[in-house]
């Protein structure tokens, strides 16, 4: 064999070498980007009350596993929070409710009329699952019936398909999976919102994570024991100033939900990986100002507890992966 030739066959041995080692490291790079990417992403669609604020919309949290989108009560706002965050809200697969107060369910109307239409926003074109405790499928069937007019016009005169704006209702009896689909388990508990029952929390597992809603309640053992060393554990909370606890009003409140310093015990017992405060129920008058987050977050410390916390924000997102990672929201509310 000439030189020359031998020459030509060692450089197509060093560049077939060369390609498959770039291809052995690219492949390499792939696959520790694939296993750096969250399991697990949540997004706090609303983290406030009743009270009509506009940087703090109503209860609502999206969480998002191996492509499915469950989303967590369905307070005022939300399709507006989805659609900030470029989610069509016809893409939900599931809507869970913690219980039927209004402040909790206001939004849903709106989530699945509009995401029926058929702009980007919107297009379902199958029935939307809503999981919830008792009373949630004759609520469903209100809507249905309110709405009545408006849906035939629709499907008649538009051609929306009326399979999208179907609704498939599951009810809560008791603690048990209520979804189980590419490995999510959606487990329903029991929680305790003072003279509102049942009232549920949620918590979400996948590949050994675990996500865990509180719902509102009062201080309650049934919560903590489901909360039990969860990666994320998102609770609600109320304060207000210590003169204004003494009126009826603010003592009823108080009976419903989770003062700060009752969250620091929750918070020390269950110990999440993150602890996340959300719908806040922050109470004042002209005499006595309403307590800010930072109020919040300084008493649960003062309180006792040490632990990795954040008082959530609307927008704010949390990945959950070989570790937890809160990012603020890159949006103006």
């Amino acid at each position: 064999m000439a030189n020359g030739d031998q020459m030509h066959i060692l450089r197509s041995c060093l560049a077939g070498a060369t390609a498959l080692l770039l291809s052995i490291v690219g492949w390499g790079a792939l696959a520790q980007d694939k296993l750096s990417e969250p399991q697990i992403s949540v997004h706090l669609l609303g983290t406030g009350a009743p009270i009509p604020r506009m940087d703090r919309f109503g209860p609502s949290t999206l969480v998002t596993i191996a492509g499915k989108k469950l989303l967590f009560d369905a307070g005022r706002g939300v399709s507006q929070r989805l659609w900030q965050l470029g989610i069509p809200l016809g893409s939900i697969d599931a809507v869970f409710l913690t219980h039927l107060h209004s402040d909790h369910l206001v939004g849903l109307p709106d989530l699945w009329l509009t995401g029926w239409l058929q702009p980007e926003y919107g297009r379902r074109q199958s029935s939307l699952r809503l999981i919830g405790p008792k009373g949630t499928e004759p609520f469903a069937e209100s809507m249905k019936g309110g709405f009545g007019p408006d849906i035939i016009f629709r499907s008649e005169k538009e051609g929306l398909p009326l399979s999208g704006i179907s609704i498939n209702t599951q009810e809560i009896a008791g603690e048990q999976i209520v979804y189980q689909e590419q490995g999510i388990i959606v487990r329903a508990f029991e929680v305790d919102h003072g003279a509102v029952k049942p009232a549920y929390g949620f918590r979400i597992e996948f590949g050994g994570k675990s996500i865990v809603i509180s719902g509102d309640t009062r201080f309650n053992e049934n919560l903590i024991r489901n909360a039990e060393g969860a990666d994320v554990l998102i609770h609600e909370v109320v304060a207000a100033a210590a003169l204004l606890r003494e009126t009826p009003f603010v003592q009823r409140q108080f009976g419903y939900h989770t003062s700060p310093e009752d969250l620091a015990r929750v918070f020390s017992a269950s110990k999440p990986k993150m602890a996340v405060l959300t719908h806040f129920v922050l109470l004042g008058n002209p005499t006595y100002p309403a307590p800010t987050a930072d109020d919040v977050m300084k008493e649960l410390r003062d309180k006792g507890y040490a632990g990795p916390a954040v008082a959530g924000v609307d927008l704010m997102r949390i990945d959950v992966g070989a570790s937890v990672i809160v990012s603020q929201p890159a949006q103006k509310n």
